[in-house]
């Protein structure tokens, strides 16, 4: 009888391995990645050149510049997911590519800047799933997602948006100026001071810091929250957040104005506004941890109250 080292050693001798155990050697599709995405840029590049234009003149998009390369980067961390993923091309993606290129068409017929601009995510999306399937697809959803944050609100939602928040500063402004002392009269987003008007414009809304504090939020969950509860807590967290930093913003103005006006216009209006983002993006790291802290607190009085077996 033969012993079962002995049964087929032809595999053995030949040193060949049976194609269920060959291993998988994925490799990113380079070329038609490369060549697709000549074509975008090239057809992409008017509308592009003017969007990159708004982004360096237009203060509530200056943040434009850091989400691509923050997209970028996010990607690149996951590319040996994307090594180690078996990739298939889906022909679905040419769909979801000529929709993106219609839009874009009617876009500039329309001269209407939302759709041509978001056009070119859906044309990249399109892309990745043509190149690689629903994996890749899955892996890239949120460097993908991110990228709508390059691209500006429509006016007429824009208005919508920055409004109601104009107001709700200035009746909060108006409440602490009462407080402190300070006599103003409020008309609608204009604050009556006894020197000075105080107008609580557009810019003045709050929409900038809500925006960037938003991909901020979604950024620093990636990083440093895997758990997807935490993400969405910490990106509905930055609307009030954002909201009451921009009110005490425009308070602080009001108070400037009282009593030192030249500390509430040029350098220093500046320098007030990016210390206030920086103190909502401290909030936010600070709500992070108390959510951590009681939802820990939680699962540790859960943990004490399951009777002992």
């Amino acid at each position: 009888m033969s012993s079962p080292a002995q049964v087929n050693p032809e595999p053995l001798a030949t040193g060949k391995l049976s194609p269920a155990l060959s291993p998988f050697t994925p490799s990113i599709p380079w070329a038609p990645m490369a060549w697709i995405g000549g074509l975008m840029l090239v057809s992409f590049y008017p509308m592009l050149t003017r969007l990159v234009s708004q982004w360096m003149n237009d203060d509530d998009m200056s943040h434009g510049f850091f989400v691509p390369i923050v997209a970028l980067c996010i990607a690149w961390l996951r590319k040996d997911e994307i090594l180690a993923t078996p990739l298939h091309r889906n022909y679905w993606g040419l769909a979801v590519m000529f929709y993106g290129g219609v839009q874009y068409i009617l876009g500039t017929v329309a001269a209407e800047l939302f759709l041509m601009r978001t056009s070119i995510i859906i044309t990249l999306t399109g892309m990745v799933f043509f190149v690689g399937g629903r994996q890749l697809l899955r892996l890239l959803a949120f460097p993908l997602f991110l990228l709508c944050f390059m691209v500006p609100i429509p006016s007429v939602i824009y208005t919508q948006i920055t409004f109601p928040l104009q107001i709700f500063a200035s009746v909060v402004a108006e409440k602490v100026l009462l407080l402190l002392g300070i006599p103003v009269l409020r008309d609608g987003n204009v604050l009556e001071l006894s020197e000075h008007k105080l107008s609580v414009v557009e810019a003045c809304s709050g929409i900038r810091s809500l925006l960037s504090l938003t991909f901020l939020s979604l950024v620093y969950g990636f990083f440093f929250d895997d758990r997807n509860w935490m993400r969405a807590l910490l990106l509905v967290a930055t609307i009030p957040i954002a909201i009451a930093a921009n009110a005490f913003r425009v308070s602080v103005t009001g108070i400037l104005y009282e009593y030192k006006s030249e500390w509430a216009e040029g350098f220093f209006h500046t320098a007030e506004g990016w210390v206030i983002f920086m103190v909502a993006l401290g909030l936010l790291l600070a709500f992070h941890r108390f959510a951590n802290w009681f939802y820990q607190g939680v699962q540790h009085a859960r943990a004490q109250a399951q009777p002992v077996s």
